[in-house]
């Protein structure tokens, strides 16, 4: 480890403290040359999880997919950064804990689906209208007249 300001390898943990459900550990440490601080985070290396898309292509799984899809889904509605933080951690657990080794862009997607309409039902059908490619008002719509009718 290197500091980031001056490039000094002398450098001793100030403090330790877990994050994520003791998934990762935050550091603060302290460059012994220049004096600055700053922050690590370790987190323990999984096996990489591939994620299979609809056009049968595999890509590594990527954490701030979900995130982007999620927090614009989510803008300008009343929901915390934190329930945010907790609703991506949620279903990165679920995905991550599934027996395959390979999860599929549907799995995840209606994942996302059913916890953000527990959520928001607005972030919901935002969400849904685009990964679910709706075409027309009419789409929008049937969706509406099912989250309705459940009410």
């Amino acid at each position: 480890m290197k500091c980031p300001y001056c490039n000094d390898e002398n450098i001793r943990v100030v403090d330790s403290r877990s994050v994520d459900d003791s998934n990762a550990i935050r550091r603060r440490r302290q460059c012994d040359k220049c004096g600055k601080r700053f922050t690590t985070f370790e987190k323990i290396e999984t096996i990489p999880l591939m994620v299979v898309k609809k056009d049968n292509r595999r890509e590594e799984y990527d954490r701030s997919k979900i995130e982007a899809g999620i927090f614009s889904a989510c803008h300008k509605r009343p929901v915390s950064r934190a329930q945010l933080d907790e609703l991506v951690n949620s279903i990165e657990s679920e995905v991550f804990n599934s027996t395959d080794k390979e999860v599929t862009t549907s799995f995840i997607g209606e994942m996302v689906m059913d916890k953000l309409k527990e959520l928001d039902e607005v972030a919901y059908v935002r969400f849904a209208s685009v990964y679910r490619e709706f075409k027309d008002v009419n789409t929008f719509l049937n969706e509406l007249e099912k989250i309705y009718k459940k009410k």
